[in-house]
């Protein structure tokens, strides 16, 4: 196959979209984003979108291309971002995707998991004891039904257990099937008509948490707690289960004070970085990078995978 799509991986805040945005002006190409918290028009500061100048200095796409008020899962970005991919790779066979979000990431480049239909009987049903007994609920019957992929979720992504759709998704298709989750899971999955050439980044953990912690400084004083503020409405929705917007929501609520919120989003946005580079180091293929190394040395590699 003569299609490549350049894949950029690694933690948050260590260097992804300066790298991707040179790559692509390297190669005349395009950037898709597989970042999911990017992908929403009013959460712009708390999901460090690429900046202006960035966003000039190459086309992007899946960039605040949806609302927090839609619905949209990783199954609808596999096919969107495989569409996009055939539409760009018919005028240059080399093309850029980028983000920290590896579930997305594995979405388009390895396929999407195919799972059965399920019935509204099953998914109503269920619906109707989440509305009763909470998302502990949710958690006892993945952990009664599945065991594995329970734990392997509580290792590897424990806020995952607090999302009521992933959830209720999990124990749905349980129900519905009579099969656990985990066994529909790293089936055979569809063709693609590019190669990956994957480019990880990475940095010791002090100069990693020392990033993320002048990230999270840069995003307060360029109005992050105003945007979280105009969300605060709309809290309940799974758009804004994340990172940057929960704890702003708690001060908001005055549980906590304001100093206290943004030490706690420093805190999980390390805890996120962590689960981020266990997901990845997990991922074949991968050809890992400091995130100082010169950017010639990286294109060189990337020639001699094309």
């Amino acid at each position: 196959m003569n299609n490549h799509l350049i894949t950029i991986i690694g933690p948050t805040a260590i260097g992804k979209t300066s790298l991707s945005v040179a790559l692509a002006k390297h190669f005349g190409c395009e950037i898709l984003s597989c970042d999911s918290r990017q992908f929403f028009k009013e959460t712009k500061i708390g999901t460090a979108v690429p900046d202006d100048s960035e966003l000039a200095s190459a086309t992007h796409h899946f960039i605040q291309n949806k609302s927090i008020f839609e619905s949209y899962t990783v199954g609808d970005f596999e096919k969107e971002a495989i569409s996009k991919l055939n539409e760009l790779f018919s005028e240059n066979n080399i093309q850029i995707m980028v983000g920290g979000s590896g579930l997305y990431v594995d979405a388009v480049l390895k396929g999407f998991d195919d799972f059965p239909e399920i019935s509204h009987a099953v998914r109503e049903n269920l619906n109707s004891d989440f509305e009763e007994l909470g998302i502990i609920y949710l958690q006892q019957k993945l952990k009664e039904l599945d065991p594995d992929y329970y734990h392997r979720i509580a290792t590897e992504n424990p806020q995952t257990l607090q999302n009521p759709q992933r959830m209720k998704r999990f124990v749905e298709v349980c129900i519905g099937t009579g099969r656990p989750y985990s066994s529909f899971l790293n089936q055979k999955k569809n063709q693609r008509n590019f190669t990956p050439v994957i480019i990880g980044l990475e940095a010791d953990r002090e100069t990693m948490y020392r990033r993320i912690n002048q990230r999270v400084d840069l995003m307060i004083n360029e109005g992050l707690v105003e945007e979280a503020r105009s969300l605060f409405p709309n809290r309940q929705l799974n758009a804004l289960q994340t990172v940057g917007y929960r704890e702003l929501f708690d001060h908001f609520e005055e549980i906590t004070t304001l100093d206290f919120a943004i030490e706690e989003i420093k805190k999980n946005t390390r805890r996120f970085a962590k689960r981020q580079l266990t997901w990845f180091k997990r991922t074949g293929n991968v050809k890992w990078f400091d995130f100082e190394t010169d950017r010639n040395i990286i294109i060189d590699y990337i020639n001699s995978r094309l």
